[in-house]
């Protein structure tokens, strides 16, 4: 699908609900196709915003884009992908401090701020979407430690589903982060867990 098509997608009229203004995220995980499908309908999501750098998974294969914006679309979900703008593993090595991703330099990146501008447009027209990595645990991926303190920091509400099903608000996936540990500057200093470099041979589904 086409960006431009992509954008024609997210830019359907508004729910009367609203709460379903309020963005989400998963990781597949250890979770099933079937499982993540049967999860994303019981929430009464309409769109899956892949965020993963690399749409591609050797694992499980199922996963890997086409196979799976085929399966979500057969169950009328719509799939967007947006790693290139909103993924855990950005090329340009400015992103990165000591092979680790940045995600406060991320953060200023203007392909960063591209992708935030669209889920700022999706959340004012109430649309009902879900972004998708990888990591099941929200509290270890860029879903929370990249995307969602951006979108905390914009007023922008975003319910994290987390490996066993429970829906986390921001704050509480933070808190699972950090224990309520604070650095010297008052808020927690999120990197990637491991250590990349641009190009890097390691597989980007798993960069968080």
């Amino acid at each position: 699908m086409s960006d431009q098509a992509d954008q024609t997608v997210m830019s359907k009229a508004p729910a009367a609900d609203d709460t379903a203004a309020t963005l989400h995220t998963i990781g597949y995980g250890a979770r099933s196709l079937e499982e993540l499908i049967a999860t994303l309908q019981a929430q009464h999501l309409e769109f899956l915003l892949d965020v993963r750098t690399a749409p591609y998974s050797k694992f499980k294969p199922e996963f890997s884009r086409e196979p799976l914006q085929a399966a979500l679309e057969a169950r009328g979900i719509h799939y967007v992908f947006l790693g290139d703008t909103l993924g855990g593993q950005p090329r340009d090595p400015e992103c990165y401090t000591d092979g680790k991703v940045d995600y406060t330099k991320v953060r200023q990146q203007p392909f960063f701020q591209s992708g935030l501008e669209r889920l700022r447009k999706a959340h004012e027209q109430r649309v009902r979407a879900v972004l998708m990595c990888s990591e099941g645990r929200p509290e270890q991926c860029h879903r929370s430690k990249l995307i969602g303190e951006a979108l905390a920091a914009a007023g922008i509400p975003v319910r994290h589903i987390d490996e066993n099903g429970q829906v986390l608000t921001q704050a509480q996936v933070m808190d699972r982060l950090t224990g309520g540990q604070l650095d010297l500057f008052g808020g927690p200093a999120l990197t990637s867990r491991k250590r990349y470099g641009p190009g890097s041979a390691e597989d980007p589904e798993h960069a968080h």
